[in-house]
């Protein structure tokens, strides 16, 4: 069987299907068995090593002349504000990607658990260290990590590795506020050591947060809410010493396995990388600005043909 390179896509469908479908779906024989690999990790050149400044798309390889063709088949165009909301979610989420996810551990003022993972998730900053989660609220029912945040100010983000995409996954049933998620999971509660939220043993990188700020967000013909935005601070993180780098102050991606999620049921895990160096004006400066001038004279030269 061939392996695929770069993204390495799953799909997961979420528990609100019946176990009887779910079971079906997972040892269905129409998709290749996930390759358990212990390290399928490369590093690769840049797409276009040759790449000079002012090229744009390079049109020597194949993918580039396809992309480059591509343009023929034009475009096709959504105004927002005339396509429902789920039509919506799924255009946003498709599109993208990949998304990182926190695995949020939190628990309400009475102290029932709660752990659920959510793809609205990113760092923001490291001065204030923050990083931020957007949680879509039901008119249903309450979001119980929303209103635990809000209520005891405390949560823990964990980083979902694929050796327990599963066990995330089946967290994000919408069971009762009662239901203890760590049950569901067979997942582990580790102690946190600066907040009393404890965090996900199994996670190889976990986040310890307080409440740094929150907003409401409200649909354009409402004043009630649809989403929230949680800033949360991090005072403290925990790694694995297995998934450190050489150097022991960073995290190496290859040994931690990250997964991400994609449009629908979708996740993805991480394939072959690359680097690309930050420029440096100091270096480019010169032919950037003679490429300027040189680009501003062909300019008024066909300014003035045109008159």
């Amino acid at each position: 069987m061939p392996l695929r390179s770069a993204a390495q896509r799953l799909t997961i469908r979420a528990p609100r299907l019946n176990s009887a479908n779910l079971k079906r779906l997972m040892s269905s024989n129409e998709l290749p068995a996930y390759a358990h690999r212990e390290n399928d990790f490369k590093h690769t050149q840049p797409p276009n090593p040759n790449w000079d400044l002012g090229q744009g798309i390079p049109n020597d390889g194949f993918i580039a002349k396809e992309w480059n063709r591509d343009l023929e088949k034009g475009w096709k165009s959504w105004k927002l504000n005339e396509l429902p909301v789920k039509e919506t979610y799924q255009l946003l989420t498709s599109a993208v990607v990949p998304r990182p996810i926190a695995f949020v551990a939190s628990q309400s003022a009475g102290g029932v658990p709660n752990l659920a993972p959510m793809s609205y998730f990113n760092a923001v900053s490291a001065n204030p260290p923050l990083l931020s989660i957007s949680l879509t609220l039901s008119p249903r029912r309450p979001k119980n990590t929303r209103e635990n945040i809000l209520n005891t100010r405390q949560f823990t983000v964990n980083i979902i590795s694929d050796t327990f995409v599963e066990a995330a996954n089946a967290c994000s049933v919408e069971a009762p506020a009662e239901i203890d998620e760590w049950i569901v999971s067979g997942l582990t509660p580790e102690p946190s050591e600066s907040i009393l939220v404890p965090r996900v043993q199994e996670s190889a990188v976990s986040f310890e947060c307080e409440l740094y700020k929150h907003i409401d967000i409200t649909a354009l013909d409402s004043d009630k809410p649809t989403n929230t935005l949680i800033l949360g601070l991090i005072k403290q993180v925990h790694v694995r010493k297995a998934v450190l780098s050489q150097t022991e102050d960073t995290v190496d991606a290859a040994k931690l396995r990250p997964v991400a999620r994609l449009g629908g049921n979708t996740y993805v895990r991480l394939g072959d990388t690359f680097e690309l160096g930050r420029p440096s004006w100091r270096a480019w400066q010169d032919k950037v600005k003679k490429m300027h001038e040189e680009k501003k004279g062909s300019s008024s030269v066909d300014l003035k043909r045109q008159h």
